[in-house]
């Protein structure tokens, strides 16, 4: 019974910390958010719907600053759980706002994106606890179907989908055709998807459920990937996004995978690791004292292996950033954007 009563404890304690930490950061984001469209031209433009005007749009910032913003930050530092359903009802009628806006204008589809995914974010928060559910399935093949229509449908979503719309809204990126960089960045997107498919593999096969959290698993996966890091889904899909902004050198794609890695770390990861606490007990407990996070313990030694990599998805964001500084220079404009090799002799002595 005292066991059982402390476990209790630790979980109601994890409960409010998490919840605190993940109203604080809506509340963060919403504000910077709307700071942004005040401080940039180009990021206004980016989430404006056609055929809508700029005075329309900012008649939402104060709605969206007390309804929002400053609610999520009371929520951050005092338990009411009526301040959460609130702020869920402010981020429903912003999201319908805005699908009726997309399909009414044909644009602002990351206006939309954003607000369902804000959406999203706070039914989590709202109803974690039933969000939360093992599955009723035994069967290996079932399991292994339903699985893989969920990686292809969170794929398409938040790799192709998203990324597109970004790079459209921002009319930004590029992609390097037939560059070395550009096949760099295609091995590391195969490499980080294999291993999402090879912990869903597992977890198919050792934990008699599926990744997604409405049809999970019943069983504690210990192996494959598993032995190593206990996200390595989410290593994945980070590192999917990640090689993604590099191929396009896109920066707004390299915010939207680091918010994402974010989120995980702050609001979903927490979540996750109280439900298996609470469905597997001392296993998870010694688990999780065993395995780290996202580094596996072979790594740490290696620590050269990351700095490579993140010095290769830096390099590839700030290649288009120098060209388009030299392009605009003075002197490249001048002589027509030519080497120096390629310049008249007359040039060279003008110059």
């Amino acid at each position: 019974c005292m066991t059982h009563f402390l476990k209790t404890v630790v979980l109601l304690h994890l409960d409010r910390h998490m919840k605190e930490t993940a109203y604080l950061l809506q509340a963060t984001l919403v504000s910077a958010w709307w700071v942004g469209l005040a401080w940039s031209d180009a990021f206004f433009v980016a989430f404006q719907f056609e055929g809508i005007s700029p005075t329309a749009f900012w008649s939402l910032l104060t709605p969206d600053v007390i309804l929002i913003a400053l609610l999520s930050a009371v929520r951050a530092y005092r338990t009411a759980n009526w301040l959460g359903y609130i702020i869920f009802g402010a981020f429903a009628y912003a999201a319908l706002y805005c699908c009726n806006a997309s399909v009414l204008t044909g644009t602002g589809f990351l206006s939309t994106g954003l607000m369902l995914g804000g959406l999203a974010y706070n039914a989590l928060l709202c109803f974690d606890k039933v969000l939360f559910r093992e599955s009723k399935s035994a069967s290996l093949l079932l399991n292994g179907t339903k699985t893989l229509i969920q990686i292809v449908c969170v794929w398409v979503l938040t790799l192709v989908v998203a990324p597109l719309v970004i790079l459209s809204a921002f009319d930004s990126g590029s992609l390097p055709n037939g560059s070395p960089f550009l096949v760099g960045c295609m091995v590391v997107f195969a490499t980080f998807s294999m291993l999402g498919l090879t912990s869903a593999f597992f977890m198919v096969r050792d934990g008699c459920g599926t990744p997604l959290p409405l049809d999970q698993t019943n069983r504690l996966v210990v192996s494959g990937p598993y032995r190593f890091v206990r996200n390595p889904m989410a290593i994945a899909g980070i590192g999917q996004g990640l090689a993604i902004a590099a191929a396009f050198q896109s920066l707004p794609i390299l915010v939207y995978s680091l918010l994402g890695a974010a989120v995980w770390q702050l609001v979903v990861r927490p979540i996750e690791e109280q439900d298996m606490a609470k469905r597997f007990g001392n296993s998870y407990a010694e688990y999780r004292e065993r395995v780290t996070c996202w580094l596996p313990r072979f790594l740490r030694a290696r620590r050269w292996l990351l700095i490579v990599f993140a010095a290769f998805v830096v390099a590839g964001l700030a290649l288009p950033m120098f060209q388009e500084v030299r392009e605009s220079s003075p002197d490249h404009r001048r002589h027509g954007g030519g080497s120096v090799s390629d310049r008249n002799p007359v040039d060279l002595l003008e110059d």
